[in-house]
């Protein structure tokens, strides 16, 4: 790989209208993260939030969403909840990696000024992507509950998006079980729902996910910041090292900022288009995202003919060091 040059903000923006995007979250530690780096890129246009059950309850996922919000010095984003469980299977929240309150324990306060919608977030999904003037980029971070739900009863959206870029699934190996991503195996028949949406889709995986780290030298300078976003951001970024529990200065993963990251900078993201589908029975695979990168056909194919599968943009590599520098320059720049 070859080595990151430096990014500059000012430049990025200024060569380009910001993209519009839409982020669907469960926030989440690193939901969190990725917040804070899109309200602060100046090549992104975030239009809304809308917030979904996944790593911990939807009600605590507002919540969460809109004390990030104020941290970050977001201007007034509508913000709208969403599902609170997935379309098949109960809600099964992840307190064990994100905390009781899914932002790591830290005792943030509750939200001051900002309060949600009074719309849900399918209506705000649709009403946000059909009245924006370009083409919306949705960037989900977490189950795909929201997303599905909109696109089964307002497929005329897909019009209006330009590309969806969700975190979720694994070309190896999974983490909610040997071979499912969280994400997906939370909800695999709204993933399952996603990759027939008939707009390019790039999917974050874990294969990605996994790898970009912040040293842990940016993390303590981040958690003495007095500036309040980047402050959280070096917490948050402490909390992603479960093995450096009780290390002053441990290092923290990117998570699902990182697929944000590959919106504003999508040259740091290496994809290929393959073939990828959802397992949706029972057993051990279920929720697996199965993605196909065999040269020519195999058994199966020969034998009983060729299924349609969707297509999807599958990141398989990324430039480490270019978005670590590309998150921090744009969490310290004010």
């Amino acid at each position: 790989m070859t080595t990151a040059q430096p990014i500059h903000l000012a430049e990025q923006s200024s060569s380009a209208e910001p993209i519009p995007v839409i982020i669907d979250c469960d926030t989440g530690v690193d939901d969190a993260l990725a917040l804070l780096f899109a309200v602060r890129h100046p090549g992104l246009d975030l239009r809304a939030v809308t917030c979904v059950a996944g790593n911990t309850d939807v009600d605590q996922v507002v919540r969460n969403t809109l004390t990030v919000l104020d941290r970050a010095g977001a201007p007034d984003l509508p913000v709208a909840r969403g599902a609170e469980r997935p379309l098949i299977e109960p809600a099964r929240p992840a307190s064990h990696v994100h905390g009781r309150d899914g932002m790591g324990d830290l005792g943030l306060p509750a939200p001051t000024t900002r309060t949600a919608v009074d719309v849900d977030a399918v209506t705000l999904l649709r009403r946000e992507i059909l009245g924006s003037p370009r083409p919306v980029t949705l960037i989900p971070t977490a189950p795909l509950t929201n997303i599905a739900l909109l696109l089964r009863t307002h497929p005329e959206v897909t019009r209006n998006i330009e590309r969806i870029v969700f975190m979720g699934g694994a070309v190896a190996t999974g983490n909610a079980t040997p071979v499912a991503e969280f994400n997906v195996w939370h909800d695999p028949e709204a993933a399952a729902v996603l990759l027939t949406a008939g707009v390019p889709i790039t999917m974050y995986g874990l294969d990605v996910f996994q790898r970009v780290v912040v040293p842990a030298a940016d993390v303590q300078r981040l958690r003495t910041s007095t500036e309040p976003g980047a402050s959280l951001a070096g917490e948050l970024l402490a909390h992603r090292d479960p093995a450096a529990s009780g290390d002053p200065t441990p290092t923290g993963g990117l998570g699902d900022a990182g697929a944000v990251c590959a919106v504003a900078d999508p040259p740091g993201l290496t994809t290929s288009l393959l073939p990828v589908e959802v397992s949706l029975t029972p057993g051990p695979t279920r929720g697996q995202t199965v993605v196909d990168r065999r040269r020519r056909h195999g058994e199966s194919e020969i034998h009983q003919g060729t299924r349609e599968q969707a297509l999807v943009d599958v990141g398989l590599d990324v430039d480490v060091n270019r978005y670590v520098k590309l998150y921090l320059q744009t969490i310290e720049t004010r």
